[in-house]
């Protein structure tokens, strides 16, 4: 990419979003394009690489609030890495948590699924679960 300024579709392509996603980020604060003179958003070299930085980012997970975290340490030059390490670690933690919980998630439901004899008849351990009905009787 040239060190000309594109617009919303070249950004897009360049930065693996789609244009819609940008907007979004414009209106949240994330980037803040330039205008031509007749109103259409015009990206620098440099506004490409933010939208390229937060694909990257959101990609590994990050929500947008970790986004502008990072987004602000990647911006300031005199950042401490141990910032940018310490929200790398919360989100690795987070991460093993949902991974705990996808996994109790998992042996429930193949724990239902293994009690219903798939048959044609209406009895159902998955449907009765679901509804609330106390498996215990």
């Amino acid at each position: 990419m040239s060190d000309i300024d594109v617009n919303i579709g070249i950004a897009a392509h360049a930065s693996g979003l789609t244009a819609k996603t940008i907007r979004y980020y414009e209106d949240i604060g994330l980037v803040t394009p330039k205008r031509n003179e007749n109103g259409y958003r015009v990206y620098s070299r440099l506004q490409v690489n933010k939208l390229k930085f937060l694909q990257r980012a959101r990609a590994l997970g990050f929500t947008i609030v970790e986004c502008r975290q990072l987004l602000s340490l990647y911006e300031d030059k005199r950042r401490a890495s141990a910032d940018v390490k310490a929200i790398a670690t919360d989100k690795i933690e987070a991460i093993s948590l949902k991974i705990k919980e996808l996994e109790s998630l998992k042996e429930s439901l193949s724990v239902l699924t293994e009690g219903c004899s798939g048959n044609d008849l209406p009895d159902c351990p998955i449907i009765d679960c679901l509804a609330g009905a106390d498996l215990s009787d």
